[in-house]
């Protein structure tokens, strides 16, 4: 039998399919509630059965329900599982969406309150980033310098935490802020003249006309008898606080998520919103669900214990429905390359004889990482699939490399050409390349003699014509460095890349993204090493870029571990468990402690996605900016229970002993062959 909270006898389809905790968190319906939902507990199923329940027990009409999500996707999923449990009683759920939906919604019926028209447009980040630059222009601001991305970022942040212009207070630590706070005023007036708001504004104009007008406060906080919300672990502090003021009134809010799984702190994810709830809504009760209907026993165990190390978190033991399952491996590899080869061996030789392609998946903690196992693939001919993200060749900042390259080997490679010209900027603008392209056309010579000939018939602008003879300068500059001089490939990049001025625009310009983008080109250049010359490392890349990538049928899924989050497979590899990788190095140094949690809610995130086999790995060396360095092992591979690992020969215990292997090495070293890692490797196989 079944009761509700006022142990009345119920009896619904949709609660027959429930555990116990899952129950209880459906009907349990008055009052302030949190519903703290391990990976793979369920936590969809009991959100849908709560809404049809509050439906079908008449507690409210649909339209007093407030649901919200992150995602369009979880929204419709939302939508069409309360329609399949209620057939047409669930159509009036017109406040079930993401946070933005519902707070444009709201925004556009009290639009003069923010000082807007009700029609106002919702601009999107190319419209911004266009905004942001004309302001940077009329304040002369150099936007090589510092990012209109980045002012973005940093405008968002200010939102995000329910700052206005006037209400910001400076982080005197950041040299940026001074500058960007008086674009952020202008920013917004422009927006206002334009009647417009970009994303951030709808939630902070909501939050900013609820409190300033009780009487609109008043009329949504009467209706939404009852408040849901998905994945509250990534709220941030703007929208907790529209929430809070929303539930002023009835008190009724159900938040679903798991403290454990809050990894996006960098893009603004307050997870103290998680862990101080029951401060910010009195008499609340928390209900844990703590069985995973995903993973097999030891997969739960290896990420449980490790989570226990944390201690920012509510807290719970996950058990599972499913069997004890398989041991999670780990796997010590000799460098990145024999990793990469050996986690292809295992799928070819092993798995994929049991498991469909499409249900593996190889997690990394960085996209750089894709590259050696890319490689692989392709030779091998194993199909693969980039999940949010580009193949490691088609990302912009490979190809522009490339680019130079090709150019320096051949001048007639207009392709090339036109991609570099003026990249970084030179002052050529799109007429003199528009002339440079007609008068190539016209008297049938290549781009780069072409634009010799018109600096020749002084036919290029004076200011133009110093960025394009420097540009052309420098290319003949650079083979005669290949072939006079007989530079060596990588070096030659390297010099291209500091001459061209590539490396610096990267490293000037205050991007986030342009940290990606400079670990990619570092892991290029160890790539090229790989080939004896410039000539058989371009036929490669040409070779790899040209095959045809999109073989019909299953692939291999490879991500990275952000991007893995709500996913969910049969087999997932995790490799590159090493110290300063991961956990990465920069989230410790930036963030303390605090980085550090987040990196092992980030394995724990990663470990979860496996339904019934994890492979973690490490490698004793990792190619790494063009040189050998000596690994140290994730600190993280010390956390993870032994009773629940089976460990490659490398561990084997019988050959081993006390000083051969340590989590805690800490060596220095010029090349793989004399590095600590490769001779313990060498005295193992021995």
């Amino acid at each position: 039998m079944i009761y509700n909270d006022k142990l009345e006898m119920v009896n619904f389809e949709y609660l027959k399919d429930l555990n116990e905790a899952q129950k209880e968190a459906v009907l349990h319906v008055e009052g302030p509630l949190l519903i703290v939902a391990g990976a793979g507990s369920g936590k969809t199923k009991v959100l849908t059965s709560r809404i049809a329940h509050l439906i079908k027990e008449k507690k409210a009409f649909p339209n007093q329900i407030l649901s919200v999500t992150f995602t369009n996707k979880a929204a419709k999923e939302m939508q069409s599982r309360v329609s399949s449990m209620l057939k047409t009683e669930a159509t009036g759920l017109s406040w079930l969406g993401t946070f933005h939906s519902i707070c444009a919604k709201l925004l556009r019926k009290h639009a003069t309150a923010a000082g807007l028209n009700s029609n106002f447009t919702i601009i999107d980040q190319d419209d911004q980033a266009r905004l942001i630059k004309n302001i940077c222009k009329s304040e002369n601001i150099d936007i090589k310098a510092l990012a209109p991305k980045y002012i973005l970022s940093i405008i968002d942040r200010w939102k995000n935490k329910g700052f206005y212009p006037d209400k910001v207070i400076i982080n005197k630590k950041d040299i940026y802020e001074k500058t960007i706070l008086p674009l952020y005023k202008i920013y917004q007036q422009k927006l206002l003249d334009l009647n417009a708001c970009d994303f951030g504004d709808l939630i902070l104009h909501c939050v900013n006309i609820l409190e300033k007008h009780s009487d609109i406060n008043n009329i949504y906080s009467n209706n939404f008898k009852y408040i849901l919300v998905d994945e509250y672990q990534d709220t941030n502090f703007i929208q907790s606080k529209w929430l809070k003021l929303l539930a002023k009134k009835h008190q009724n809010i159900c938040c679903v998520g798991d403290d454990d799984q809050s990894i996006y702190s960098w893009r603004g994810a307050e997870i103290k919103n998680f862990l101080e709830f029951d401060q910010v809504y009195k008499n609340s009760k928390v209900i844990r669900l703590e069985k995973n209907y995903r993973s097999s026993q030891n997969i739960l165990s290896v990420a449980s214990h490790l989570i226990a190390n944390n201690q920012n978190r509510v807290g719970k033991t996950l058990e599972t429905t499913k069997e004890e399952g398989d041991l999670v491996k780990l796997n010590c590899f000799k460098n990145g390359k024999d990793e990469a080869i050996g986690v292809a061996d295992e799928i070819e030789k092993k798995l994929k004889k049991k498991y469909s392609l499409n249900n593996i998946a190889i997690l990394v903690r960085a996209i750089f990482q894709t590259r050696e196992f890319e490689e692989h693939f392709l030779k091998i001919g194993l199909p693969y699939r980039i999940l949010g993200g580009i193949k490691f060749y088609e990302r912009a900042e490979i190809k522009d490399c490339v680019a130079y390259l090709r150019l320096i080997y051949q001048n007639k490679d207009d392709l090339a050409f036109g991609r570099i010209i003026n990249n970084p900027k030179r002052s050529i603008g799109e007429s003199t390349i528009k002339k440079i392209n007609e008068y190539s056309k016209k008297n049938g010579i290549n781009l780069e003699i072409s634009s010799r000939k018109l600096i020749e018939l002084n036919l290029i602008k004076p200011k133009t014509k110093i960025g394009l003879n420097s540009f052309l300068n420098l290319m003949q500059k650079w083979r005669n460095d290949l072939g006079i001089k007989k530079m060596n490939h990588v070096k030659l990049l390297q010099t291209v890349l500091d001459e061209s001025g590539y490396s610096a625009m990267l490293k000037n310009k205050k991007d986030f993204e342009n940290e990606n983008r400079l670990e990619n080109i570092k892991e290029l250049l160890s790539a090229m090493k790989e080939f004896d010359n410039l000539e058989s490392f371009l036929e490669h890349v040409a070779l790899a870029t040209s095959i045809d990538q999109d073989w019909a049928g299953e692939k291999v899924n490879l991500m990275t571990m952000h991007g893995s989050k709500g996913l969910e497979f049969d087999v997932v590899f995790l490799p590159g468990w090493e110290e300063g990788l991961f956990p990465h190095q920069k989230s410790i140094e930036e963030k303390g402690q605090n980085g550090l949690e987040e990196e092992r809610r980030l394995a724990y995130v990663g470990i979860t996605r496996a339904k019934k086999i994890a492979l973690i790995s490490f490698s004793m060396n990792r190619f790494y900016q063009g040189d050998w360095i000596d690994s140290m092992a994730s600190r993280f591979l010390e956390e993870l229970p032994e009773k629940n690992l089976e460990k490659n020969t490398f561990f084997d215990e019988k050959d081993k002993n006390e000083e051969d292997f340590d989590f805690n090495q800490d060596f220095e070293t010029e090349n793989e062959i004399r590095s600590p890692g490769w001779l313990r490797y060498q005295k193992r196989i021995k």
